[in-house]
């Protein structure tokens, strides 16, 4: 059994307005208007490179036809860093909605996940571990599958993200998640209205680990 570890739209990407000198780019791709809100609000002032945010809208093939077409038709992202965030349902034990999971898969995890850490300011708790992928909102028996093959949370478009950024051309790619729901507090009920406030403030308070990574993990792949 897992544990964690200590450690619709057409789509449209818009750049974040740069306070320096752009560097090498960094998209950041999320599914939903709400996640997108949040991210503008974490990117607002920040001290960072050439980002661009791209909503894909819901599902893995929407996610991976928009960031395959992000990366192949606008040349500011050619040679970029993706990152792919947003909301995720937590399925080990112990994990709270507010909670941050980076992807063991992602570049340069460890660090990663302590930039997380230091970002949150004890407003939530970060794992490293494995994302799941689904094609659907996972409920009830199928967590525990999940949970049994060892996987921490479960979204549907972290690792489309992954194969579309990765058949274009090497690259470093992460996934970082916050928990909104979990096997106590599934979606659609009256409780994940506040479990749904507190990820959204989650995910605004962490964009800037997005950029500590970006500026000290991606810039070796030049």
């Amino acid at each position: 059994m897992p544990r964690p570890s200590r450690s619709s739209s057409r789509p449209r990407a818009d750049p974040v307005p740069p306070s320096a000198p752009p560097r090498e780019p960094l998209l950041v791709v999320c599914a939903l208007a709400v996640e997108k809100t949040a991210l503008r609000g974490g990117a607002a002032g920040s001290p960072a490179a050439s980002v661009t945010l791209l909503r894909t809208g819901m599902g893995p093939r929407a996610a991976e036809r928009a960031v395959a077409d992000a990366l192949r038709g606008d040349p500011a992202l050619r040679g970029a860093a993706v990152l792919a965030t947003g909301f995720c349902a937590g399925v080990a034990p112990g994990l709270l909605p507010g909670d941050v999971v980076v992807d063991e898969r992602s570049e340069s995890a460890a660090p990663l996940a302590d930039a997380l850490a230091r970002h949150a300011h004890g407003r939530a708790r970060v794992h490293t571990g494995r994302i799941a992928e689904s094609d659907h909102v996972v409920r009830g028996a199928e967590r525990l599958r999940l949970r049994t093959r060892g996987a921490l949370a479960v979204d549907m478009e972290s690792a489309a993200v992954r194969r579309a950024a990765l058949a274009d051309a090497p690259r470093p790619v992460a996934a970082v998640r916050v928990v909104v729901d979990t096997p106590e507090y599934e979606l659609l009920r009256v409780a994940t209205l506040r479990t749904g406030i507190t990820a959204f403030r989650v995910l605004r308070s962490v964009f800037p680990a997005f950029l500590d990574w970006h500026r000290n993990h991606a810039l070796p792949w030049r």
